[in-house]
Formats: C-alpha cells, sequence, structure tokens
C-alpha cells in the first residue's frame, strides 16, 4: 500500500523568460489539437472507479477522418480505461496507420491503478497524491499504452490538468518530453487542484534540469480590458454576475481555445488576438467522448454534434486565411530537439495575481 497524502494549492510559478522556448527556424505560427482520449462518465454524479465505458472510441474514425480530409493531425492523450479495453485499442491502432497520429498519455488517477487512493475531488488531482503513488498510475498507464499500441508515450496531460509539485519531476524520469497540463490563466484551488493563473501562452522549458517542453493550453483574454488579465478576471468573479456583465459589455472575457462551452464569435476574437500576440503554437483541445451526443454537456444532441463541426469549419477557415497551418504530435516532438531561434521576449501577463481564485470556472 502506498501512502495517500494529498497537497493543497500547488501553484506553478511563472516560467523565467530564459525558459521560454525558441521554436525552430521555419516552424512559423502552427496550431495543434490534443484530445483527452478517456471513458465516458457522467459529469454532474461523484467520480467513480467503476465508470470505465468506452463506446465513445467507436465514433473516433468519423471524427478523424473529417479532420484528415482537411488537413488536421490529431495526437490522442490516451487513459487507462481506453488503453487496457479490446475495441477501443483496435480503433485508436487503425487511426496510426496514417503515420501522423501520435498517441500520448492523459491520467484519470480514480480509474488507475493502483487503487490505493480514497476516490475524492481532490485525489482527482493527480499531483495531489503521494509521490510515489502518483509514480506507480504513471508506470500503469505507460506499461498499458506500450503495450497496446507498442509505442512509448512521450506526450502527456494530467486528468483535470492535475499537476503537483512532483509531477514534472516523475515524467522526466520515464522519458517524456512534452507536457500539456497547464491550463493558462485557470486555476483550480477552489476544488482543491493547481492554480495557473501566473503561466502564459508560450511554450517553455520545465522539470528537472528544463527536460521537459510545456505546451499550455492557450487562453487569451479579449475586450477592452484584456490587459487586466488573470488578476482582473479572478476579481471580476468576487463581484456577482462580474465575469458575464463584463463580457456582454465586451470589456474582458477568457477565452480558452475549444469548442466545448466556447461561443465561436470568441473563439475566432481569440485567434485572431493571439496571433496579434505573436502566439507561435495555438494549442486546441475537447474530449473524446464530445463526439457522441449525450456523453459530455458540451454536446447534447445531434444539433449539439452540428454546431460542434461548424465551430471548427470557421475556426479551421480563419486559421487557414491566417496562414495558421496545423502540426502533429510527432513535430512537435521533433521540434524539442531542433536548433532554436532565440527565445521570444516574455509577453506580460496582465495584471497581478495574488491570494487564492474566486472560482475555477
Amino acid at each position: 500500500m502506498f501512502e495517500t497524502a494529498t497537497q493543497t494549492a500547488f501553484r506553478q510559478a511563472a516560467p523565467d523568460p530564459a525558459a521560454l522556448f525558441g521554436w525552430p527556424a521555419g516552424f512559423g505560427t502552427r496550431f495543434a489539437v490534443c484530445i483527452d482520449t478517456e471513458e465516458e462518465f457522467d459529469w454532474n454524479a461523484p467520480l467513480s472507479r467503476d465508470s470505465r465505458s468506452v463506446t465513445a472510441i467507436d465514433s473516433l474514425p468519423a471524427m478523424h477522418a473529417w479532420f484528415a480530409r482537411r488537413g488536421v493531425p490529431l495526437t490522442y492523450l490516451v487513459d487507462h480505461p481506453v488503453a487496457t479495453t479490446s475495441s477501443s485499442i483496435a480503433v485508436l491502432r487503425g487511426l496510426m496507420d496514417d503515420g501522423v497520429t501520435t498517441i500520448g498519455t492523459h491520467l484519470h488517477p480514480w480509474v488507475t491503478p493502483p487503487f490505493d487512493e480514497i476516490v475524492s475531488p481532490q485525489t482527482s488531482f493527480a499531483g495531489n497524491l503521494a509521490p510515489a503513488l502518483e509514480a506507480a498510475k504513471l508506470d500503469a498507464i505507460g506499461e498499458a499504452i506500450i503495450a497496446a499500441f507498442g509505442v512509448a508515450p512521450q506526450i502527456y496531460r494530467a486528468g483535470r490538468y492535475g499537476l503537483g509539485p512532483h509531477s514534472l519531476a516523475l515524467l522526466a524520469e520515464r522519458g517524456y518530453r512534452i507536457d500539456t497540463s497547464m491550463r493558462s490563466g485557470y486555476c483550480y484551488t477552489g476544488e482543491g487542484g493547481p492554480d495557473f493563473r501566473a503561466i502564459g501562452n508560450q511554450a517553455f522549458r520545465c522539470g528537472p534540469r528544463d527536460a521537459l517542453l510545456e505546451l499550455p493550453l492557450t487562453t487569451i483574454y479579449t475586450g477592452a480590458l484584456a490587459r487586466g488579465g488573470a488578476g482582473l478576471h479572478d476579481a471580476l468573479g468576487r463581484v456577482p454576475r462580474g465575469r458575464g456583465l463584463a463580457a456582454r459589455l465586451r470589456l474582458m472575457a477568457r477565452v480558452a481555445l475549444t469548442p466545448e462551452k466556447m461561443p465561436l464569435g470568441a473563439a475566432l476574437g481569440a485567434i485572431e488576438a493571439a496571433l496579434d500576440q505573436k502566439v507561435s503554437l495555438l494549442n486546441f483541445s475537447f474530449h473524446s467522448p464530445t463526439v457522441v451526443p449525450g456523453h459530455t454537456p458540451y454536446v447534447r444532441d445531434t444539433r449539439d454534434l452540428a454546431a460542434f463541426y461548424a465551430w471548427w469549419e470557421a475556426v479551421l477557415a480563419l486559421l487557414g486565411s491566417r496562414g495558421v497551418r496545423p502540426v502533429s504530435g510527432h513535430d512537435l516532438l521533433a521540434a524539442t530537439h531542433a536548433p532554436a531561434l532565440a527565445s521570444p521576449a516574455r509577453p506580460p501577463l496582465g495584471g497581478a495575481v495574488v491570494g487564492a481564485c474566486s472560482s475555477t470556472g
């Protein structure tokens, strides 16, 4: 049995300017699509070890083909139920035949052995687990992926963005080269999770001896008061309906690059703002069960599914018009070893970040 003591209020510090990553010459401005490839569960119910169904994986080939027709390679970050179920393994192995699809790791602690912790909101963040238990779960999912797909995963995203004080060192020890767990501008301390309000959108080296490249999930502040950044957004959260009112008045909105809960108009404006800010890599994400109506709050019926694809159609059109090309996980890994340009100047974070965040939204 492992000790399962937890950590609280892990706050990721802003990277040193010297750690900001200089992409290789010719990389340009690119976008990646990394999918949290996971089991289905009731988003309104307590987490359960019994929720291991992966029927939505059967619908991935149609979604994959839709993106392939538009020249967009996908990176599937796979969790334990997906990597240990024969049907989902077969589907993903078939997708890998295109030579550009990349398999990485997604860790949901509550469905990944060893099962030595009590399932709770706090232990759903892997970084809150004792280091030995977090390490054991990383080993279990890594071994499952190697057995299922014949590849050693090198790209990681913690479920619920649950990094902790030991996570990066544990990943480096296991040969990971890219982490994409940090959600720029977001704070989960209200649930016992991490605080990423100090993290911007530029890639940076991190971990012991800078062994890892962090690719934050892109979050853009838009509106007349956008320069207030995380500090102002947090302050608005302490005012009743403050964030909603600020967004409606076009004063400030926080926009993550995902089709889940992010309106199309807001996403298009955020992309334009990100490009104006010289963000080199736009990092998009969504959950694999979203492609089947009824599995997530974001796609409840066929109408929502049509809106999901319409969102992507418009986003890809804008990216294409601005000369922003897609990038595969394989190419991202190759870039970590390529000769780099000078590290970019550090952009302003936009507002002070102090104290506890007012909410996790």
